[in-house]
């Protein structure tokens, strides 16, 4: 039987995050890390993501969008030389420079983004 007055601390389930439950390795021999390569995965090489490198954002009503024509300037949210941001699958992955290259446009990264915040 258990004393009613007895306190067992229980987990904040409400902010903890979604994680497998602690194993305990003090009984499993340690195992050596493997070091990862690109060749793990290859599984994933052909699967298509959608990229967008997002020069900056503004609000605008439709009726003054349909006003706008061809030379029409908008303004942005960024600065000239300012990075932008550059998203894969609508997750922010890294932020980058415009370039050219052979009168394309392109981006160069400069910073990964870790965490993917928007």
């Amino acid at each position: 039987m258990s004393n009613q007055d007895e306190e067992v601390a229980l987990p904040d389930l409400a902010n903890a995050e979604a994680s497998p439950a602690p194993v305990d390795t003090a009984a499993e021999p340690e195992e050596e890390e493997v070091a990862r390569t690109a060749q793990d995965l290859e599984a994933v090489f052909d699967v298509p993501v959608n990229v967008s490198a997002v020069l900056g954002k503004t609000h605008i009503e439709v009726s003054n969008l349909l006003k706008l024509g061809r030379g029409a300037i908008v303004e942005l949210d960024r600065k000239v030389g300012e990075a932008i941001d550059i998203y894969v699958n609508d997750r922010l992955v890294a932020r980058g420079e415009v370039v050219v290259v052979d009168d394309r446009l392109g981006v160069t990264m400069t910073e990964i983004v870790k965490g993917g915040l928007a």
